[in-house]
């Protein structure tokens, strides 16, 4: 049973947000060694400077454990190996990617990710009988693994169970004893008292003949001997574990001694740990987002100086196939991993579906100020002060006229020119769309002034114009509730809240907003004239394999295999999807439902032979539905597929065709897509979705 402890979700942020710390800090010296870094930058206490107005670029020590949270919530039934290795390849794209940056033999996760896509099995995909133990022993195996500290908390064994099975899809030796020792680093920190302790605690984890356990007591025993010199301590880690005396391109055992060095000069302090393993140098990204994360758990919130937190706005940029899941915030990250232990733990959850909930100390979960010349000047969360009695997001607006307006906002959407990097070529779609309905509630506290109307409003990046609620007096606690309208080639790129002033002279005020989501399907269209080209395919949409493209405002697909594109809200339930497409060469063309990753969804296809064919892929295998036979030959079709609850019903040219009802394990929810038929070319000239 997993038992979670007091305050569990927030301490699980905080670990969440402090490995996201780590590795912002750590990324820009990847590689440096300890020598150079002393250098040329001298003794690292705060972030390098990113590009003004840009996003921190998306990094595999933050995608991929998130990816491992997505294969934990899919799972059904008994977590095996084949849990997290179907994750892997559910949900990350072929040639690209989150893991996609070495090649076969060099990358670890690379090469499993390969091994597993052409059928060998997970126990074998990262064993060091096939990859050889050079590659199986890098530090992936515990670069991913404090996510499973946080899932099982003060529950070091299990934690350590679960990292060694999900690292075992890549690697292997003392790369999973890495694994596990840093999942039960994470774990115990729930329940810190202090650095040592932690250190020697864990060790419960290890085979105590492993390579990796030797270093750990070697490591205690040198800090017992000097407790107070950290570079004598990293002199003692670069001759006695360094590079050198491992094979392989980032071995584990030098970083892991780096990560031991660190929490023991540390001395329980977050600020000094995390610096400490930056300057160690090595893989800087990896080794302090482990320690940021178990740091973190360890002193709380409160242990984390605001100088660390606050460039980090709580945004997180991903890279999957799910467009709309590769830009989060760290809160909801943090959400999803509490979700799952919540679930291990058999505890129903009572969280309500805000997705602005703003409950976590400090949080602002992403959200800006806007306007060139802003009214507000200041966007604070009242939960950290325990004085304030309505918890959310205020707005401290200073001199509003009558005809100016005050504005905060949220992005719903990012283009990778906002990106610092993007080598992994992360691209996104929108997390809201037009035809949903978003809700607020904003509070007015008694002594601001009373002459305030709100409203919802959105902006569309393809015309750079913004549509608005209804405004609505301000009073107390306010619900505020915009449907937003079909607007035909829309981008929405943010959501926010706007508040008028309709008195005379100038007003300052506080305003808090206490919560905001949305729901529903879309009412949703493209004809492809105000896209562009973006990271392989266009902009709203992202891949899996093939050469995507626009030419002459119409969506190309082509490629020598099976290739897809997406877009839309993996929340999508019940919604009409229709797309004119022609097939100009080959077939296999046509149009994809309900999409929950690359082996899972429905398909409704152009076949040779003059037919359409309703498909189902489950766990990559494709399953025929039903087929029929078109009466028009010709090359272009509208082609529709309706999906409610588990009825599907197939229509072509506004004909239905054929009608399917799946009672095996249907899927209700998910994206919507384009299949290119392998060896072939299609041409999508526009796509519509409408709620049923």
């Amino acid at each position: 049973m997993n038992i979670l402890p007091e305050h569990y979700r927030q301490r699980v942020y905080a670990g969440w947000i402090g490995k996201c710390i780590g590795v912002r800090f750590g990324a820009p010296i990847e590689n440096w060694t300890y020598k150079e870094i002393r250098e040329n930058l001298g003794i690292l206490d705060g972030y390098l400077p990113l590009q003004p107005g840009k996003l921190f670029k998306p990094d595999d020590d933050t995608a991929f454990p998130m990816v491992l949270i997505k294969a934990l919530r899919d799972w059904k039934g008994e977590i095996s190996a084949e849990t997290f290795a179907e994750g892997m390849l559910n949900y990350l794209a072929d040639q690209r990617g989150t893991l996609w940056w070495g090649g076969y033999g060099i990358s670890t996760e690379h090469t499993a990710y390969l091994n597993l896509a052409n059928g060998i099995s997970p126990s074998i995909s990262g064993s060091a009988a096939l990859n050889g133990s050079a590659l199986a022993e890098q530090i992936g195996g515990q670069i991913f693994s404090d996510i499973w500290g946080l899932v099982y908390p003060n529950n070091p064994l299990e934690a350590a169970r679960i990292s060694e099975m999900a690292s075992s899809i890549s690697h292997d030796g003392e790369a999973l004893q890495g694994a596990r020792y840093i999942a039960a680093l994470a774990s115990l920190a729930f329940s810190f008292t202090s650095p040592e302790k932690l250190v020697r605690d864990a060790l419960i984890a290890l085979d105590p003949d492993s390579i990796y356990a030797q270093m750990v007591h070697a490591m205690l025993a040198f800090h017992a001997e000097h407790p107070h010199d950290w570079e004598a301590a990293y002199h003692y880690v670069f001759e006695n574990f360094g590079y050198d005396r491992y094979a392989g391109v980032v071995p584990v055992i030098p970083n892991a001694a780096v990560i031991v060095l660190a929490l023991l000069y540390g001395e329980g302090d977050y600020s000094r740990t995390i610096c400490i393993g930056n300057m160690c140098g090595w893989d800087t990204d990896c080794n302090v987002g482990n320690l940021g994360a178990i740091m973190a758990v360890a002193v709380g919130l409160e242990g984390i100086d605001e100088k660390w937190r606050s460039p980090m706005q709580d945004e997180l940029v991903l890279a999957s196939i799910i467009g709309a899941d590769n830009y989060l915030d760290i809160a909801e990250c943090a959400d999803r991993i509490a979700d799952c232990a919540e679930r291990l733990a058999d505890i129903r959850s009572t969280r309500k579906p805000q997705r602005y909930h703003f409950s976590y100390p400090g949080s602002t979960q992403g959200w800006k100020i806007s306007g060139e010349e802003p009214k507000i000047v200041q966007l604070w969360n009242t939960n950290t002060d325990p004085a304030q009695q309505t918890p959310g997001l205020c707005a401290v607006i200073k001199k509003l006229g009558k005809k100016s307006s005050a504005s905060w906002y949220v992005k719903t959407s990012v283009h990778t020119k906002e990106l610092t990097a993007n080598y992994y070529g992360a691209s996104f779609s929108p997390k809201l769309y037009p035809g949903q309905r978003v809700h607020a509630t904003l509070h007015l506290p008694e002594d601001q002034c009373p002459n305030l109307l709100a409203s919802i409003y959105i902006r569309d990046r393809n015309t750079g114009l913004t549509h608005q609620s209804q405004g609505v007096r301000l009073s107390g606690t306010t619900k505020l509730e915009y449907a937003i309208e079909r607007i035909e080639n829309a981008h929405i790129s943010e959501v926010g809240i706007v508040v008028h002033h309709t008195g005379e002279g100038l007003v300052n005020a506080k305003v808090i907003l206490q919560n905001l989501w949305w729901e529903g399907e879309a009412d949703y269209c493209l004809d492809f004239s105000k896209e562009r080209a973006e990271a392989g395919a266009i902009t709203q949409w992202t891949f899996h394999r093939g050469f995507w493209r626009l030419e002459d405002a119409s969506y190309v697909g082509s490629g020598p295999q099976d290739a897809e594109t997406y877009t839309g809200s993996p929340d999508w339930a019940d919604y009409t999807y229709s797309a004119r497409i022609r097939s100009d060469i080959g077939s296999g063309h046509g149009i994809l439902a309900r999409v929950q990753g690359y082996r899972r969804r429905y398909a409704l296809v152009l076949s040779a032979s003059n037919r359409i064919v309703l498909l189902k892929k489950n766990k990559g295998q494709s399953i025929e539905l039903g087929s029929a036979t078109l009466l028009n030959a010709d090359d272009e079709h509208i082609i529709t597929l309706q999906v409610k609850a588990n009825h599907l019903t197939a229509l072509v040219d506004g004909k239905v065709v054929l009608e399917y009802t799946d009672e095996q394990d249907p899927y209700l929810s998910g994206q919507v897509g384009l299949l290119q038929g392998g060896g072939g070319r299609m041409t999508c000239l526009s796509v519509d979705v409408r709620p049923n």
